[in-house]
């Protein structure tokens, strides 16, 4: 069974940088055989992206897929791994969150660990609070597209009443 990130956390960042990693976190990534974790800067948000030691090899796997060479992998390597960090906890369960990544997602104090499944999102609260407000939106007006073993995929209405 696949072991997955989930829930959320509120944490508070201190004066030097360290955060407490939620305990089902470590756990989690403790039991992909490395006591820390890997987070980069997300690609579409004003947060930090985060994984365990799988699922960031399944990245680097599909990155890899990519030719060698091209425009797209090229970018992909920049963007994810020219500025993701390897994180080893501490023996209370921190990490020290690079400036850069805390500036990124406008951490300064406060902030929350939100479960992903495979992965796991920082926030700045308040940011959260926005995102999360939108997902639930999302979620509602999409929740019948959600395909389910057994289940046929709902589709969406064709607008022209059935009529070919």
């Amino acid at each position: 069974m696949l072991a997955l990130f989930t829930s959320t956390y509120t944490g508070r960042v201190d004066k030097k940088g360290r955060v407490s990693v939620p305990p089902p976190f470590r756990a989690l990534v403790q039991s992909q055989g490395f006591n820390g974790i890997f987070v980069y800067p997300s690609l579409d948000f004003p947060a930090i992206d985060g994984s365990g030691a799988q699922y960031f090899e399944r990245l680097a796997e599909a990155v890899d897929d990519l030719p060698p060479f091209s425009e797209e992998r090229e970018a992909f390597t920049t963007a994810i791994f020219g500025s993701s960090h390897q994180l080893a906890l501490d023996g209370e369960g921190r990490v020290t969150l690079p400036e850069g990544l805390l500036a990124h997602a406008g951490i300064t104090g406060e902030l929350v660990f939100v479960g992903l499944g495979q992965q796991f999102r920082i926030w700045e609260p308040g940011a959260f609070a926005e995102m999360n407000a939108k997902a639930a939106q999302i979620t509602r007006d999409n929740r019948a597209r959600l395909a389910w073993p057994g289940r046929a995929l709902a589709k969406p209405p064709r607008g022209d009443g059935g009529a070919h």
